[in-house]
């Protein structure tokens, strides 16, 4: 009768022995190289101890400590994870797609340039002004009353009256006023 060749075989008290020495410090190793990621860092774990599971020779080498051994897999493990991840486009759900803007062509953001422009002329030079200070250029109502050489309050008060008459040229680009 011929014997076979036996392979060893990692048995579930040596894994549970691997575990108890080697688990936290590799869970912790693996934790800090997944940006604090606890999922991925346990998914990664678990694999580490399949690969020892798969590779008996390495729990019972001659060397001191499996730990080396174990994370040094682990590390490899984790840099195949990322380079998997960032190999593969980012995942968008329906949140980010909803919420997105919409850019309009070319064509259309000139025709609406050109349709506030016209809009714009129609205003008094003193309305103008007031928009452009305050609309344009960014200015606060301090600010724009003292390049204007205006009271505050008729800054606020042509801005309005400024705006509300645009809404009546510029129906479908603002809601209306009540």
């Amino acid at each position: 009768m011929t014997t076979a060749l036996r392979t060893p075989r990692t048995t579930e008290a040596d894994l549970a022995q691997v575990q108890q020495q080697h688990g936290r410090p590799l869970y912790a190793f693996l934790l800090r190289l997944c940006d604090g990621d606890r999922q991925r860092a346990e998914d990664l774990v678990q694999e580490t101890y399949v690969r020892a599971w798969q590779h008996p020779e390495a729990l019972r080498s001659e060397h001191e400590s499996v730990r080396p051994w174990l994370f040094t897999v682990g590390r490899r493990l984790a840099i195949d994870a990322r380079r998997a991840r960032l190999a593969r486009p980012a995942e968008v759900g329906d949140a980010v797609l909803e919420n997105a803007r919409v850019c309009a062509d070319h064509a259309e953001r000139s025709a609406a340039a050109l349709d506030v422009r016209e809009a714009v002329a129609t205003l008094s030079p003193e309305h103008r002004a007031v928009l452009l200070e305050v609309y344009f250029k960014g200015a606060s109502v301090a600010e724009a009353a003292g390049t204007l050489g205006i009271p505050p309050g008729t800054v606020k008060s042509r801005a309005y009256y400024a705006l509300r008459a645009l809404r009546r040229v510029l129906p479908g680009y603002a809601p209306e006023l009540r």
